[in-house]
């Protein structure tokens, strides 16, 4: 099973770097993480992370990640505006958006639309796992942990595991 979810990680991948962006303009950090000492550190330092900061179900999700086959990783970079002065930002001009910073997960703010660039790329990496009936779930959590512990480049990170076996275990709540 280890060799087809490092399979269906690429090609989650692929469909992540595929899938349309605004003005054609690709600002998309991807990585895949499949190497179990990689992925239990991850989950070890989720869990870590949950406990510092009183947040929960970071151990939980954190569980998941370090017994899960592979982990996607998705995030945007140095996204600039789309030029559109649409305001959906909360500016009128996107020369009004102020330069993105550090936050305490993630930096920002963003042109929404490059926003919704993320989304949709790890919709289309979600929805390739889901195609090839491999156990996924797009997780906040595991885009925080990833950023701190510098596994990507990315100024907002999602993170999507995968596991392959007789029940979901990202959905055993």
């Amino acid at each position: 099973m280890k060799n087809a979810l490092k399979m269906v990680a690429q090609f989650m991948a692929l469909s992540a770097r595929t899938a349309p962006k605004t003005v054609g303009k690709d600002y998309i950090e991807i990585k895949v993480i499949d190497d179990e000492s990689e992925l239990a550190k991850l989950g070890d330092e989720m869990a870590a992370y949950g406990e510092k900061h009183g947040k929960r179900n970071y151990d939980r999700d954190g569980k998941g990640v370090a017994s899960c086959g592979a982990v996607l990783l998705v995030a945007i970079k140095d996204g600039k505006t789309a030029g559109l002065n649409c305001g959906a930002c909360g500016y009128d001009e996107c020369a009004k958006l102020p330069k993105p910073h550090d936050g305490f997960e993630f930096a920002g703010p963003f042109c929404a639309w490059r926003l919704v660039d993320l989304g949709i790329a790890i919709g289309s990496a979600a929805k390739t796992a889901s195609m090839l009936n491999v156990d996924n779930r797009i997780m906040y959590r595991i885009g925080v942990v990833a950023r701190k512990m510098h596994l990507i480049e990315g100024d907002v990170v999602l993170g999507i595991p995968l596991s392959a076996t007789g029940k979901n275990i990202f959905f055993d709540r």
